[in-house]
């Protein structure tokens, strides 16, 4: 793992693995999220030639804060990234959290993405003909009803959850986050999948609860872009079973993505649409790089 200090003098946390020269997959972590790769897709990656490029957003693990942080504001740490990395251009996918901050990547660098991939990723709100809280469940409901009245709601709200995550074991991530889970995304919270996800959990939460403060808050605000000026090659995974980021967040994404090829599938969740679909997922994706 690497540090870059930006400008500025903020630190944000990195991580390289697969072929040295290969194209660079900069991969987009949820909320909460960190650094902490998953070998699943690291093996993915590297089975395609891909350089797998992982960060910590702002705020966690030992990435600085960068308060009030909007969406588009990712941009520039990518930029500074790719710069860091001596890599001219990229892929970028995301999950979950990192679908807002995959689109901005895609939009905001021109010429330096050839390709975004979302994967169970949040709608902007408010947003026209979707009704953004439904379908969550309980605990996600509680979590951006708390956002939407603001920071002091939302800090008190997620320093008390935050301690089961920061902790948890695989079997105890089950408990942790409840009613999120459906019973297709409890069966893949077993064995690597579920130990690497606590491993990203507990690397998040290190030094607080920052910047999954700071990302909820950047999500019910302006993102900084506008998904129409996205101009690359863009393919948007969801399953139906999701109770974390609802199947009408995906839906609403295919009608309003410019040029999206979108994967709405059946009976998958938030976890498990994307381990069960990742072969395709990557596939399409290095599809897009320059021959």
């Amino acid at each position: 793992m690497g540090t870059l200090t930006l400008a500025g003098g903020r630190v944000l946390d990195y991580a390289v693995s697969g072929p040295a020269r290969g194209p660079v997959l900069l991969f987009h972590h949820g909320t909460p999220g960190a650094v902490t790769p998953v070998r699943a897709l690291e093996r993915a990656a590297h089975a395609r030639g891909l350089r797998l490029v992982t960060y910590s957003r702002a705020g966690y693990g030992g990435s600085e804060r960068a308060p009030g942080r909007s969406v588009a504001d990712v941009s520039a740490d990518m930029a500074a990234l790719l710069d860091e990395l001596g890599a001219d251009g990229c892929v970028t996918a995301g999950w979950s959290g990192g679908g807002p901050h995959v689109l901005a990547t895609a939009a905001l660098l021109t010429g330096r993405v050839h390709g975004a991939l979302v994967i169970a990723g949040v709608a902007p709100y408010p947003a026209d003909d979707l009704d953004w809280l439904a379908g969550m469940g309980p605990e996600n409901v509680e979590e951006f009803g708390a956002a939407l009245e603001g920071e002091a709601a939302l800090r008190g709200h997620l320093e008390a959850e935050a301690p089961a995550l920061r902790s948890a074991d695989a079997a105890g991530l089950v408990t942790a986050l409840g009613g999120l889970l459906p019973p297709v995304d409890q069966a893949v919270l077993t064995d690597e999948y579920g130990e690497d996800l606590a491993a990203g959990m507990h690397e998040a939460l290190r030094t607080g609860v920052e910047g999954w403060v700071d990302d909820d808050l950047a999500f019910v605000r302006p993102w900084g872009f506008a998904l129409d000026t996205l101009a690359v090659p863009t393919f948007l995974w969801q399953g139906s079973e999701d109770l974390m980021v609802p199947f009408a967040h995906g839906q609403w994404l295919a009608r309003h993505l410019p040029g999206v090829r979108a994967h709405l599938v059946p009976d998958e969740g938030h976890l498990s649409v994307g381990l069960g679909a990742l072969d395709r997922m990557l596939d399409e994706l290095a599809g897009t790089l320059p021959r």
